[in-house]
Order: C-alpha cells, then sequence, then structure tokens
C-alpha cells in the first residue's frame, strides 16, 4: 500500500534565506486523556531511572554496567562480554518493537516514552511553575531587563540545572555505585571519567530539553526522516477530520451553525498553541508531528464546550476518516501482513531470548591447548597434553567443580580436578591430560572437557578439545 505521504510547512516563496530563523514556541499547558497517559509515562520512566542505581542485591548494586571488571549485573543475572548475543537480542527486539508501534499507532515512542519527550515535558513543567502559562510566559519575554524578569529567569535555570546534574550523576551510576560515586562527589575525588560523563551528560540534557526541544525532534532526530516509510493509510495517526470541521470559523455557543455555512472547527488555535514542535494539525499529517495528542485534549476540550462531538481532531486511520469506519472496521483493518510480520517475528525473537536466559548454565569454560608443547612421551610410556582452563563462575555463590576428560578411552586430568572459583570470578587453571601410550593414534584425536559443579550436577558444560600424540 502507498505509504501516507508526509507534509511539511512550505517557506515564504519570497524568503532568500539559507536557513529559516527559529521561532520559540510556547506550549500552551494541557489537560485530558492523552495528557494523563503522557504523565503516566513520564513517572513511569523517571521512577525507574533514579531508583534503580539505588536497589541492591546480594551486597551489590541490582544494576551495574561494570566496565572495568567486564561484568554486568542486572539483578541476579551476571553477564560477560561473551554474552554479547543477550545484547544483540535486545536490540532486535527494540527495533521490532519500534516498527510494529509505529505501523499501528504511529509515533507512540516519540509521544510518550522517548527521553527527549519527558525530559522537554519536565522541564516545561518547570518552566511554568516559575514563569507561567503561555501569555505570561510571552509577556516576561517581550519585558524589557527587570530585577524580577532577571530572578524568575535565574530561578528556573537554577533549577533546570540542577535537575540536569542529577540526571548526568544518576547516568554514570549505571556505571559506578551510586553510594561510592556520591561520595566522591562529597570528597571531590571524582575521576576525570566520571567528572567527564556527568557533566556531559547533564550538559546534553540541559541543552536539548531546555533549549533546542522540538529542534532535536525535527532536525536532528532520523526517526522523523524514515518513519514514512513504516506508514500506509491504516496506520493511526492523529488526523483532523476536515470534512466535519470546514469551513472553520469563530461563532457564539448558541448559533446556527448549518446557518452560518461553517464547519465545527471555532479556529480557536488551540490545537496550534499546546503543539510543543508548534505545527498546525489541520494542515494535514507531517513529519513534525511527534503524535503527543495534546491536540486531541485541546480541541475535545473546545468541542465539550460547544456542545458538539467529539473527534474533530482524533486517532484514527487515513481509511477510515475516508471511509467513515467505526472503531472496530478501523482494529480490523489495523491486522495487516505487515503487522503480523512484525509480531510474529518480535514474539519469536523475545520468547528465544528469555528461554535462553532462564535456561542459561551459570558457568563457562574456555579450553586452549598449549601450543609450546604439542604432546611429549612421559614415563611409562604414556603421553601428556597441557591445556589452560579459564573457568568463569558466573552465579553468586562460590562454587568448587569437578573436571574430568573422556573421547579417549584412558584419558585422564593428571594434575588437579578439583578447583573452587569464587563467585562471579574466573579462574585460569593449568591442567595436565595423559593417555596410556597406543590408545590412540598419531595425530589429532578428540577429547571432550566435561566440567561439573560439585553441589550441583545440573551446573555442568562440555567443551571439546583436540589431544595430540607424537609420531
Amino acid at each position: 500500500m502507498t505509504p501516507a505521504p508526509l507534509k511539511a510547512v512550505p517557506a515564504p516563496a519570497e524568503s532568500d534565506d539559507l536557513y529559516e530563523v527559529r521561532r520559540k514556541i510556547y506550549p500552551r499547558a494541557v489537560t485530558g486523556l492523552f495528557a494523563g497517559w503522557r504523565w503516566t509515562l513520564v513517572w513511569a520512566t523517571q521512577l525507574l531511572f533514579y531508583v534503580l542505581p539505588w536497589l541492591t542485591w546480594n551486597d551489590r548494586p541490582a544494576v551495574l554496567f561494570d566496565l572495568l571488571t567486564r561484568r554486568f549485573y542486572i539483578f541476579g543475572l551476571v553477564l560477560y562480554p561473551q554474552d554479547f548475543i543477550y545484547l544483540t537480542g535486545l536490540l532486535i527486539i527494540s527495533a521490532m518493537s519500534l516498527f510494529l508501534f509505529t505501523a499501528v499507532a504511529g509515533r507512540l515512542w516519540c509521544g510518550y516514552a522517548c527521553p527527549q519527550t519527558v525530559y522537554t515535558e519536565i522541564f516545561m513543567w518547570i518552566e511554568r511553575k516559575v514563569e507561567g502559562d503561555r501569555p505570561a510566559r510571552m509577556r516576561l519575554d517581550r519585558e524589557g531587563r527587570s530585577l524580577r524578569k532577571f530572578g524568575l529567569k535565574s530561578a528556573k535555570h537554577l533549577l533546570w540545572i540542577a535537575l540536569a546534574l542529577w540526571t548526568g550523576l544518576t547516568f554514570v551510576s549505571y556505571f559506578t555505585p551510586i553510594r561510592s560515586l556520591i561520595g566522591s562527589v562529597g570528597n571531590l575525588t571524582l575521576g576525570p571519567w566520571e567528572t567527564f560523563w556527568v557533566l556531559f551528560y547533564s550538559f546534553a540534557t540541559y541543552g536539548n530539553a531546555g533549549f533546542m526541544r522540538e529542534q532535536v525532534c525535527k532536525y536532528m532526530c532520523p526517526y522523523a526522516r524514515f518513519q514514512s516509510s513504516m506508514f500506509d493509510h491504516d496506520t493511526m495517526i492523529i488526523t483532523y477530520d476536515k470534512a466535519r470541521g470546514e469551513p472553520r470559523g469563530p461563532r457564539s455557543k448558541k448559533a446556527d451553525v448549518a446557518a452560518l455555512g461553517l464547519g465545527a472547527c471555532v479556529n480557536c488555535n488551540l490545537c496550534v498553541e499546546v503543539c510543543p514542535t508548534g505545527i498546525d494539525i489541520r494542515n494535514g499529517l507531517q513529519y513534525e508531528c511527534i503524535g503527543c495528542a495534546a491536540c486531541v485534549d485541546a480541541c475535545d476540550k473546545v468541542m465539550d464546550r460547544m456542545n458538539y462531538p467529539r473527534g474533530l481532531i482524533r486517532y484514527t486511520t487515513q481509511n477510515g476518516l475516508a471511509n467513515h469506519w467505526t472503531t472496530r472496521q478501523i482494529i480490523a483493518h489495523a491486522l495487516r501482513p505487515r503487522v503480523l510480520v512484525y509480531t510474529g517475528i518480535l514474539a519469536a525473537v523475545t520468547i528465544a531470548l528469555f528461554a535462553h536466559m532462564l535456561t542459561r548454565v551459570p558457568l563457562k569454560v574456555d579450553v586452549i591447548r598449549d601450543r609450546g608443547s604439542l604432546g611429549r612421551e612421559i614415563e611409562d610410556g604414556m603421553i601428556e597434553n597441557v591445556y589452560s582452563l579459564q573457568i568463569i563462575n558466573t552465579a553468586e555463590i562460590s562454587r568448587k567443580y569437578k573436571l574430568t576428560v573422556s573421547g579417549i578411552e584412558s584419558a585422564r586430568v593428571a594434575s588437579e580436578s578439583v578447583v573452587e572459583v569464587p563467585s562471579a570470578e574466573a579462574r585460569l587453571l593449568p591442567v595436565r591430560v595423559r593417555i596410556a601410550g597406543g590408545s590412540a593414534k598419531p595425530g589429532t584425536t578428540k577429547l571432550v572437557f566435561q566440567i561439573e559443579a560439585v553441589d550441583d550436577p545440573a551446573v555442568a558444560v562440555r567443551e571439546k578439545a583436540t589431544f595430540f600424540v607424537p609420531r
């Protein structure tokens, strides 16, 4: 199906500028169903972000990405660089989720959960509390220099900076335990890399949410540019019902709309005033629209005051709007091939990833044969090979492991066969394996190492190797 076109508001024909000077946007506060959902996601994501570093698990942070020791702790799960496949699976799940949500209902991620949207919403809330709503902020910016204006602006920026610094500190606490991090800040002993990333992330939060705002969504985020490839005429988007709303024009609440020849739109422009990117949704679908539905909440309130039916601006599809479909018909057409394919891939990858994580053995073993000594004949005519075994105990309890070998009938471990490895630690162990002379042909023969936990036989790993017999 042909993707739905995304429109951009054209620049004035007489303009010879190479770029458009930014017009500052003053979004008006709005309440309603979708505003409530947006703030629910703000609270949910930020509680998760700010609280997780303070949680503990087995006397350590519950979530910690320890780059120095190359261990990544996620509650009871300890991951190593060898577990990179899990990150790959997580990225695939994230990408497929984005494709699925976009194909079904447009830019849900952008409108409700994207960090840029979330922090812009928080910063604008602080701005409104300090400077007032849209009209008050516009008057304040038009004022000349005054002590009142300086005080309000300073208070706003101090609150922004405090929040940005705490956000930067929280971000770094996912890599350095937050209690030691705060102690280092208090003692002025914070390391250079921690200092850099705290300030960098703080500056990015302060600049993006406080100043750039919609510019990030419109010009810096690549998603705005390629989203149309995931849209079609059955994708739910925020749409203005032009057939019902036009011709627009002001009128009194008691006016006879039919006699005046007007549509339902009273041309109040509230849909534009509440938009965080400053677009007019009545001009059609535009790539700048982040799908926050603020215009829907604003328009529904106007419709309520005028005693008109809600839904002049609403979530619907282009086919649904053109064909006057019911909600059930719209939902039925949403289950189209691309949605089913995205859902199938997402379900398969998610089930496979979590099944593998739940059934993984908390033990990793790497076997390396000593290249400096391919094989040697010792007393009693026996043949010996030397190996290096790296045993990684990924469980958070200390364990003893028993080493055995198989594959050659007379093979046995001639060195330490029981080894203890502390919790979440690795141990490099030299291992000598011997076979009776004549029990294997000259050259290489397959050998299997069996490493099994003494206290739990289910925790076991088999690793293949080769045994070299000199000619």
